[in-house]
């Protein structure tokens, strides 16, 4: 079972996908936004979900405050689940529907062509993503980062180190296990 953990929409149940998705497990999300309160970059935050899945990550930012939320899904059964839990999750903090939505597309396409800037990005590329396309969506997200962004990729502990843009300053990694989370920032204006 996935939930959101804390924050208006606490202890919604979320749906999660049959197949294609990898949920990021309740021990990591709740340390993960645990550090991110702790940084205070959450309330009001634009906030950009890759490869969302049922959407957890980003909408548990919604629940502890984030101004707008979007989650992006390549899978269209995918895609479907977190419109859904978008849904419920809205519903739960009284927030208009629009302030979270779902882009059915594949994370380079998206990139390609989106308009920023988003203060707090998600990276939770399947296993079967390569390193290089990893590399190649953080090059693409840079220009759509506002300044003194937080970019969260979590990865395999067996992947190495995501290879950061110049124009990201990577942060000390923290390791749950058999999940890494790594953290990097864009320069503050």
């Amino acid at each position: 079972m996935t939930r959101i953990i804390a924050g208006a929409a606490g202890r919604v149940t979320l749906t999660v996908p049959k197949s294609g998705t990898r949920p990021t497990s309740d021990r990591v999300r709740e340390a993960l936004f645990s550090a991110l309160e702790a940084r205070d970059v959450l309330d009001g935050a634009r906030v950009l979900d890759l490869y969302a899945g049922s959407g957890a990550l980003g909408l548990e930012a919604a629940s502890r405050g984030a101004a707008s939320v979007v989650l992006v899904e390549k899978n269209a059964a995918a895609a479907r689940v977190a419109k859904a839990n978008a849904g419920l999750v809205s519903k739960a903090t009284r927030t208009d529907a629009g302030a979270v939505s779902v882009v059915q597309s594949a994370v380079a396409s998206f990139l390609a062509s989106a308009a920023g800037p988003f203060d707090v990005v998600f990276s939770d590329p399947p296993y079967e993503v390569t390193d290089a396309e990893v590399a190649a969506d953080l090059e693409a997200l840079v220009p759509l980062l506002a300044s003194g962004a937080l970019v969260v990729i979590e990865r395999s502990s067996r992947s190495p180190e995501p290879t950061w843009p110049a124009a990201l300053a990577p942060r000390s990694p923290k390791k749950y296990g058999e999940t890494t989370i790594w953290f990097a920032e864009s320069p503050a204006a």
